[in-house]
C-alpha cells in the first residue's frame, strides 16, 4: 500500500484534516497517512512549494501527495493529478508544482475530470481523496483526467540576474520555525555567477560578507564561553541548497530570529554583488 502524504493550510483546530483522513480510511481501510504539515501560512502557494519540494524525496517511491492549499476549483484554477520523480502529486494546477519541477520534469500530467460525477465544496476531501485512493489501488492517471502538457509556473520565485553579472537580485522565499530567513537564491547559482569573486549580501539595512558552512562556525573553537556567540547573525546554504539569514541559537518565543531581529518579510529583497576586483574586505565562500 502506497503511502499518502496531506500538505494543507488547515490548521489544526477545525475539523478538516480529520474529515479528509477519515474519508482516505473509509476508502483505504489499510492506508498509511502522513502529515508532512497543516500549518501552512493561508493561501500561500510559495511556501507550500518549498515545504513540499524539501519533504517529498525523503518518501518512498510511489508515494501520493495531495495538497490541499488554494485549492476550489476555477476556471484559472483547475485540478491535477502529476507523477513526477516516480511520486503522484493531487493538487490545484496554481503553481505550486512548478518548484518541485524545475530541476525534474513530470512523466505525465493530467487535469482531473471527475467533478461532474462528484457535488462538493470541500474538493480536498471529496475529489483529491477520491483521486489519490485511485492511484493507490494502481488507477492510471488517464482514468481520471485529460492528459494535458503544461501547469502554471510561480515566475516570482526565481532570482534575476543584471546584464553585466555582477549582481543577483532575489527574495525572501520561505520563513521557517526558528525565524530563519530563506532566499530564493541556490548555491548553483551562486557559483554559476560569483565565479569565485568577492561578494557581499544585502538584506534590509543588514550586509554579510561571508558565507558559513554550519550555524556553530560562528563559535570560536576551544572558547570558554560558547553562550556569548548566541544572537550572531549569519548566513549559510541550507540543506535545500538556499541562501539562508539566521541568527544563531535563535527562538522566536525568547530572543528572536533573523525575521523578527533583522526585520526580515516574505518577498523582501536579498541582493548579492560580486566585485570583479579582489577587495580585502569580503571573504568569499569556504
Amino acid at each position: 500500500m502506497s503511502f499518502i502524504t496531506l500538505t494543507t493550510d488547515f490548521g489544526t483546530k477545525d475539523h478538516f484534516v480529520g474529515a479528509v483522513k477519515g474519508a482516505i480510511y473509509s476508502e483505504l481501510a489499510d492506508a498509511k497517512i502522513v502529515d508532512i504539515t497543516h500549518k501552512i501560512t493561508p493561501f500561500n502557494i510559495t511556501e507550500t512549494a518549498y515545504i513540499l519540494k524539501n519533504a517529498y524525496k525523503s518518501f518512498p517511491e510511489g508515494t501520493i501527495h495531495i495538497v490541499g492549499v488554494d485549492s476550489e476549483l476555477s476556471e484559472n484554477n483547475k485540478h491535477i493529478a502529476i507523477a513526477l520523480d516516480n511520486h503522484y502529486f493531487v493538487c490545484p494546477d496554481n503553481g505550486i508544482i512548478s518548484m518541485i519541477a524545475s530541476e525534474i520534469q513530470p512523466t505525465k500530467i493530467v487535469e482531473i475530470n471527475i467533478h461532474d460525477r462528484v457535488e462538493s465544496s470541500f474538493p480536498v476531501l471529496d475529489v483529491f481523496v477520491q483521486v489519490a485512493c485511485f492511484i493507490a489501488r494502481g488507477g492510471n492517471l488517464t482514468v481520471i483526467g485529460k492528459e494535458i502538457r503544461n501547469y502554471k509556473k510561480l515566475t516570482e520565485i526565481q532570482p534575476k540576474v543584471n546584464q553585466s553579472q555582477t549582481q543577483i537580485i532575489g527574495g525572501v522565499l520561505y520563513i521557517d520555525n526558528y525565524g530563519n530567513v530563506i532566499s530564493n537564491i541556490s548555491k548553483k547559482m551562486f557559483t554559476d555567477i560569483g565565479k569565485g569573486r568577492s561578494f557581499k549580501v544585502s538584506a534590509s539595512s543588514y550586509t554579510f560578507d561571508k558565507i558559513y558552512n554550519k550555524y556553530n562556525e560562528t563559535v570560536e573553537h576551544n572558547t570558554k564561553n560558547a553562550k556569548q556567540y548566541d544572537g550572531n547573525k549569519l548566513i549559510l546554504f541550507n540543506s535545500a541548497g538556499l541562501l539562508e539569514i539566521a541568527i544563531y541559537k535563535s527562538n522566536l518565543n525568547s530572543v528572536g530570529g533573523a525575521s523578527t531581529l533583522l526585520g526580515l518579510a516574505y518577498r523582501d529583497a536579498v541582493i548579492i554583488d560580486f566585485f570583479n576586483e579582489n577587495k580585502s574586505e569580503y571573504t568569499t565562500l569556504s
